[in-house]
């Protein structure tokens, strides 16, 4: 790494030269109102304070890929915080300090047993992962490419936060933790509702050859992952998100705060 990231817990404030650079690469960045891109500046430089990153497979991360990582992780952020206290929303990511960046996608070995008691083994590939309590994975090619990938709503930082902010209750059910029961309910009514028609039309599409989802079809995988398939387009594709789920813009609005100005 760099000198500056180095010594970030010293020197928290972004240099402009990695702040600009972080904007030009994903404009659904820098399409923000000014206030907001301030906040997400000092989200992001105290973002960096708390976390350690690790290059896995002799990748060497940089302040410039530091800074791109965290300036799309603190995104979902921006209006979390309280009053006074913008800082306050990095508590919701307060579970864990390491990110692992890989060079590429990864081949992870999985291991389920079915209904029956029978051990099934499989290779499953991995642009990102996210565990409770544990630390975060990334592609850094797919990070890269974040700018350009933003227009079919994908963006694997947002992804993996996303659960991250699902799993603070501990439950990783697609719905983040929620002032009451009764709000709670209404979520997952919504989100269920949403997500079954959903899975039915990535059914109709791979089984039947219609036309495919402009959402990434993995969210069809459950509820959490569609929950987090459905933040990294919100964020990064509003206008697109707004036509394909005009039910779940409200909702999101509603958690995340206000809309793009």
């Amino acid at each position: 790494m760099f000198g500056w990231l180095r010594r970030r817990r010293q020197a928290r404030a972004i240099p402009d030269a990695l702040w600009q650079d972080a904007l030009g690469r994903y404009p659904f960045l820098a399409q923000r109102s000014e206030d907001e891109l301030a906040r997400l500046r000092s989200l992001s430089g105290a973002f960096l304070a708390r976390k350690e990153f690790h290059g896995a497979q002799g990748l060497a991360i940089t302040d410039a890929m530091a800074v791109c990582i965290a300036a799309q992780a603190c995104l979902p952020l921006l209006h979390l915080g309280e009053p006074g206290d913008p800082l306050a929303a990095l508590r919701w990511y307060d579970d864990f300090i390491g990110i692992v960046v890989h060079p590429d996608e990864v081949l992870a070995r999985r291991e389920r047993v079915d209904e029956n008691g029978v051990v099934h083994h499989y290779d499953e590939v991995l642009a990102g992962e996210s565990m409770d309590q544990g630390p975060a994975m990334l592609s850094w090619r797919d990070v890269d490419a974040a700018g350009e990938s933003a227009r079919e709503g994908y963006n694997v930082v947002i992804h993996e936060f996303a659960h991250k902010i699902d799993m603070r209750d501990g439950m990783p059910d697609g719905c983040p933790p929620l002032p009451s029961r009764q709000a709670r309910a209404d979520w997952l009514a919504l989100m269920q509702r949403e997500y079954e028609a959903f899975c039915d039309q990535v059914a109709i599409a791979e089984r039947f050859g219609g036309a495919p989802t402009w959402l990434d079809p993995y969210g069809a995988e459950a509820i959490d992952e569609f929950f987090a398939v459905a933040c990294e387009a919100y964020f990064v594709n509003r206008p697109r998100f707004a036509q394909e789920f005009p039910a779940l813009l409200p909702l999101l609005d509603g958690f995340f705060g206000p809309a793009p100005a």
